[in-house]
């Protein structure tokens, strides 16, 4: 988008047509162009500069371009001129501007650099397109990190396969480590900080594929997706300018980064995909002083191709059903009535050796565990539609909190429950917390819909973390069930006993039955019963069996005394 200075364009109306024809070639793609000298100052404006800024294109001549930036991403811009200052341009970014009534909507912004036209730098911004998507493919939501501006873990799972189905040239992945950032954090104010983050955050999407396939992972850890032709070298040089000049000592941080090529091969993009989530996990959550980013950049290929494989497994077993449902029941405090059971999956020896919980997590982390718990429901639904209507057996099955938010699932799961009508108060569900669920409205819409149904919905692993206590204010659930842990601990504590009654009668104050879970003993059932919880579970009446006829005589009177007064 080179246009000539409107100095060089007066010269003659050769080169006014010349400039002309550019910039309706500009307006093609953008809604707002700005040429600015090398000192930043506006020489050249086009576009509806009325409703942005309040003027005419000709009163912003001579301004500084941070005067025209919003705030917050006045250092974001001025990074963006420093990368065309070395590489010749940058391409979307997201900012805002500083109009009349505050900030602009988002605009996406690409800008150039000749040193042939005097250093200047050409600006095209476009209204309603801006970079930073708002959903996933499947209608997540899509988070960022606020001092980066990058996508957040969660988020970058769920961009980088249309990410990578976008783009046909050779891509790689490099992760970036700041070992050092906790003292540097020390150092710096929190101005300096804000813009440190914010200047990292636009250095890393200005590298990327597409201008956004960057995230922040962990609050020392970065990831992003880029062309074969960046200088992954360079980049590490970079941030570790950006440091120094954050740092008010001028040491800066030690930037460690480490790339593996993505070889697609015959590999499908959703499988590479998956096998690229499962690896920035593991360079999300890699600790201690066995951590090392060379030595796991050496592995990462090969870790790639392991996740894919597994992917494949996964995948496989999810389509073929290839896997058991086990029961274990959840009984009535009071009388040792089996109230439900809950369905556990088990995976067959073949499969690896993997636990139930490895294998979920591993389709969490891969982005299948939608698939699987469609699956799961819909296993549990023909087992149940095996069982004698007139034994009454409920049935409950888990979902992952990823799950929710997942249109595919969501629109599989009710198209189940229409074709099986006859599940109604048979069939119930338990919100598993190994995914936590970000969009609380989006979760309790679902929830709703389901309970409306006749179907009841269970808040699972309760009282493990302090977000359960934000559900349990947001969504309307019929019962939640207490994390095991907790009620261990809280027969240990001195205060456990208490802390334990008072959230049991807040659950019942909101109308919301508790079940307490991993009661192995009789001294743990007595405990909970003391502290007035409604159900039970625990190897106390077995371990999970896919017979249950295996549980008929595994509640003996002397634990219920209201069974012994029939």
């Amino acid at each position: 988008m080179s246009m000539p200075t409107p100095s060089t364009a007066a010269g003659s109306s050769s080169t006014r047509v010349d400039r002309d024809r550019f910039v309706a070639l500009a307006f093609c793609w953008a809604d707002l162009l700005l040429e600015l000298d090398e000192a930043e100052r506006v020489v050249f404006a086009a576009g509806p500069t009325e409703p942005l800024f309040g003027c005419n294109p000709a009163a912003l001549k001579d301004k500084n371009v941070a005067e025209l930036i919003a705030e917050r991403d006045v250092s974001t811009v001025r990074c963006l001129l420093e990368i065309a200052r070395k590489q010749g341009r940058f391409e979307q970014a997201t900012i805002q501007l500083r109009g009349p009534h505050g900030a602009s909507p988002p605009l996406s912004l690409t800008g150039y650099r000749l040193p042939e036209m005097g250093g200047h730098f050409y600006l095209a911004m476009r209204l309603g397109h801006a970079a930073r998507r708002r959903t996933g493919t499947d209608g997540q939501r899509l988070d960022r990190d606020d001092d980066s501006g990058l996508y957040d873990a969660n988020s970058f799972a769920a961009v980088i396969g249309e990410t990578l189905k976008a783009t046909q040239e050779d891509t790689e992945l490099t992760m970036i480590s700041l070992p050092g950032f906790d003292a540097l954090r020390q150092r710096m104010g929190q101005q300096s900080e804000e813009s440190f983050l914010s200047a990292l955050g636009t250095t890393l999407r200005a590298s990327s594929i597409d201008g956004d396939s960057a995230a922040r992972v962990g609050d020392d850890r970065y990831v992003v997706l880029h062309g074969a032709s960046v200088d992954a070298l360079a980049l590490q040089q970079q941030l570790s300018t950006l440091a120094k000049d954050a740092d008010p000592t001028g040491l800066g941080i030690q930037v460690e980064t480490g790339s593996i090529d993505i070889d697609r091969g015959s590999i499908s993009d959703t499988d590479l995909a998956n096998g690229l989530i499962y690896t920035i996990n593991r360079f999300r959550t890699a600790q201690g002083s066995a951590f090392n980013i060379k030595s796991l950049s050496t592995s990462l290929s090969d870790l790639v191709s392991q996740a894919v494989q597994s992917v494949h497994l996964f995948r496989d077993v999810v389509a073929t059903g290839n896997f058991d449902i086990a029961l274990q029941p959840v009984i009535d405090v009071q009388n040792g009535n089996i109230h439900h059971y809950e369905a556990l999956c088990r995976f067959t020896a073949a499969e690896g050796s993997d636990s139930p919980y490895q294998q979920i997590t591993f389709a969490e982390e891969t982005g299948l565990i939608s698939e699987f718990d469609l699956a799961m429901a819909a296993k549990v639904v023909r087992w149940l539609s095996r069982m004698p209507r007139e034994q009454n057996v409920s049935v409950a099955v888990n979902l992952s909190g990823n799950s929710v938010a997942s249109l595919p699932y969501v629109a599989g799961l009710h198209r189940l429950l229409s074709d099986n009508p006859w599940t109604r108060n048979r069939l119930a569900f338990e919100i598993t917390e190994s995914a936590r669920m970000e969009d609380l409205s989006v979760a309790n819409h679902f929830i709703q819909g389901l309970r409306k149904e006749g179907y009841e919905v269970c808040l699972d692993d309760f009282g493990a973390g302090a977000a359960n206590f934000q559900y349990l204010s947001t969504l309307e659930v019929d019962t939640v069930k207490l994390d095991g842990s907790a009620v261990r601990n809280a027969q240990r504590a001195l205060k456990g006993e208490a802390f334990l009654k008072a959230l049991v009668n807040l659950c019942r104050n909101l109308g919301v039955a508790t079940i307490a879970e991993m009661i192995d003993d009789k001294k743990g059932l007595n405990f909970v019963r003391d502290c007035g919880v409604d159900y039970v579970q625990g190897y106390l009446f077995g371990k999970p069996a896919q017979d249950i006829r295996r549980f008929d005589n595994s509640r003996p009177e002397s634990l219920f005394p209201d069974r012994r007064k029939r």
